[in-house]
């Protein structure tokens, strides 16, 4: 049963916010918009605090500075002695905040206590004094964090030397007036966040439904209708890549018919002679062509069923593991027959098993036909009395495998070897008879196996050349061990 998008977004995971058994466009483009929406959120709110604090801080620093400026005013020294003479309706000012603490504290010119609190804390070691400069700073008295406005003062009596006064305030006004602040920020987000996640939902879900009644269009469709979709309902960025697809599978189609066409009619034309032929040896020689055609309409099936299955199911077909020596020596073996009919010298160069450690998963039926074709081509295109050989390098320390296979025709012309790949396409001056779709195959099942394909000169510097193709596995999955 299909199911919907809301149904496809759900579950946690640990590199996004959503998890489905299957990934789909919708979930994806779900993970990137929320994902960094709902981590950002905590830091936002982070950062709301403290700039909560620094806000809150500032009119009660002004105020401390105030309360400090208040206070060096009763500052006087009289007969060589620092004095503090605060009213009884100042000491009382002091004292009337219910919600902080306020301590003070008046030092004389050699640093001895005045006045105020004697366990006061002192200034930073690093602080340098300078009169009349207002300094802040958090400290702790009697267990209580603390917020200090001190400064230094010169006086007439003995202006070599400076007095330090200091006042200090504890912080509940200030953690209260932070906490009203973020309050005020944060509940609005409570609200904000959910309402932001189904605006992005909706409009997911409102953009990515062209896509799905596309999905929909499609699925209706009869395997055998190839008629052009009503471009109205398809996105602009869809568009493109499905003109595309249905171009190619056309054009496959229409090349598919013309490599069958020949041969069939081959078939017919031989059939017809055969039946107005009275000459037992014209007979035969027909019923002869027959044969070869069938043959060759034979190969080209099988050729296009395998291309087929490369291309369409060859992700989805189980996979073992594989030893790419083992199936290499079958196929050479299966293919020993044909190469003595040509007068060809076959072998195979490599071990008889990969060692276990070297050992990868892959699907045998489309790697069997990966070596089959590739040892086809290679006797195809080889003259009689030529050599062709399979080899396999296996390195054990990285477990990365080599396939080659080489032979002694004519080559492949650098500037064609791309063309090769192509489904139908055929090196020209080659009068052998074949499809166009060995190297096709080939070049669909390395790419499924995660492998690189190469074709070179295998004798470089004579006539013929000869080719070799390779195959490298480069990141094989090794079978776990344990």
């Amino acid at each position: 049963m299909k199911k919907s998008p809301a149904e496809e977004a759900s579950g946690l995971t640990a590199f996004g916010l959503f998890q489905r058994e299957k990934r789909s466009l919708f979930g994806e483009i779900l993970d990137w918009m929320l994902t960094p929406l709902l981590l950002l959120w905590p830091l936002s709110l982070a950062l709301t605090w403290w700039v909560a604090q620094g806000i809150a801080g500032k009119p009660f620093d002004r105020a401390l500075e105030y309360d400090l400026q208040a206070i060096t005013q009763f500052v006087a020294v009289k007969q060589g002695k620092v004095q503090l003479n605060l009213t009884g309706q100042t000491r009382d000012f002091l004292r009337a905040d219910d919600a902080d603490l306020v301590y003070y504290q008046v030092r004389g010119f050699k640093g001895e206590h005045v006045s105020g609190e004697a366990d006061f804390p002192s200034p930073p070691d690093n602080t340098e004094p300078e009169a009349g400069k207002v300094l802040l700073r958090t400290d702790a008295i009697r267990g209580d964090e603390v917020r200090v406005a001190y400064t230094w003062m010169r006086h007439e009596a003995d202006p070599e030397h400076l007095l330090l006064v200091q006042v200090a305030e504890t912080l509940s006004k200030r953690s209260t007036l932070a906490t009203e602040i973020i309050k005020g920020v944060m509940v609005p987000q409570f609200v904000i966040l959910p309402l932001a996640v189904l605006l992005v939902w909706l409009a997911l879900v409102r953009g990515i439904r062209p896509l799905n009644d596309l999905e929909q269009r499609i699925r209706a469709r009869k395997p055998d209708d190839l008629s052009p979709l009503d471009e109205s309902f398809v996105p602009e960025e869809v568009a493109p890549r499905l003109k595309a697809s249905l171009s190619t599978q056309k054009r496959f189609l229409a090349d598919a018919a013309h490599q069958l066409k020949t041969p069939l009619a081959g078939l017919r034309m031989q059939a017809d002679m055969a039946q107005r032929e009275t000459r037992p040896e014209e007979v035969h020689r027909s019923l002869q062509q027959i044969a070869r055609s069938s043959v060759r309409a034979t190969h080209t099936v099988n050729q296009l069923l395998a291309l087929a299955r490369a291309e369409t199911t060859g992700r989805t077909l189980p996979t073992a593991t594989i030893d790419l020596a083992r199936i290499v020596t079958e196929v050479v073996e299966d293919s020993v027959t044909r190469a003595m009919d040509k007068h060809i010298d076959l072998g195979y160069d490599g071990p008889q098993t990969v060692p276990p450690e070297c050992l990868m998963d892959g699907n045998p039926t489309l790697l069997s036909e990966l070596v089959r074709n590739l040892v086809d081509n290679a006797i195809n295109y080889t003259p009689s009395g030529g050599v062709v050989t399979a080899r396999v390098l296996v390195d054990p320390f990285s477990g990365v495998q080599i396939l080659q296979v080489e032979d002694t025709g004519m080559g492949i012309p650098e500037n064609e070897r791309e063309l090769v790949l192509q489904p139908f396409y055929r090196a020209l001056g080659t009068n052998v008879d074949g499809s166009g779709l060995g190297l096709a195959i080939v070049h669909e099942i390395a790419q499924q196996h995660g492998a690189d394909l190469k074709m070179e000169d295998a004798h470089p510097g004579r006539h013929p050349p000869g080719l070799r193709v390779g195959v490298r596995f480069n990141n094989p999955n090794r079978p776990s061990t344990e």
